[in-house]
């Protein structure tokens, strides 16, 4: 069966397109092996320098049936409009993609970059998911 990718505007797919952009940066420099949270502070740098505002550890509520359950924290943010969600694992499981999109459902959010930096190169780590 043909899965068809929704269609995103051009404003968001050049956003996207910046933030794989700055998360290849820091994989280049620092490469795999490192924590989560080492790839995490390295890519709020990397934003920074290029002027993409973010939000790290965005806390969401998670409710059922109309009650809130807890907060869910978010790795980033990007303007508002994209989920990342960093890992530093040996390989993605379906789990990961699981994840990100009950992420996606509770935060509202459309887009989400799944980033796994223990890879040798940083594209075969990157899983696009849109709601």
């Amino acid at each position: 069966m043909l899965k068809i990718s929704p269609q995103l505007d051009d404003e968001l797919e050049a956003l996207i397109h910046r933030i794989i952009g700055c998360c290849i940066q820091v994989h280049r420099e620092l490469g795999p092996g490192l924590l989560e949270r080492i790839y995490v502070r390295a890519i709020c740098l990397e934003l920074l320098a290029n002027e993409l505002p973010f939000e790290v550890e965005k806390g969401v509520p998670v409710t059922y049936r109309g009650v809130v359950l807890c907060q869910q924290r978010l790795d980033l943010v990007v303007a508002g409009k994209v989920l990342l969600e960093v890992k530093a694992v040996e390989r993605l499981a379906p789990v990961h993609q699981a994840q990100v999109l009950s992420y996606l459902r509770v935060s509202g959010l459309r887009v989400g970059l799944l980033m796994n930096f223990n890879v040798t190169v940083l594209p075969d780590g990157l899983r696009r998911i849109v709601l």
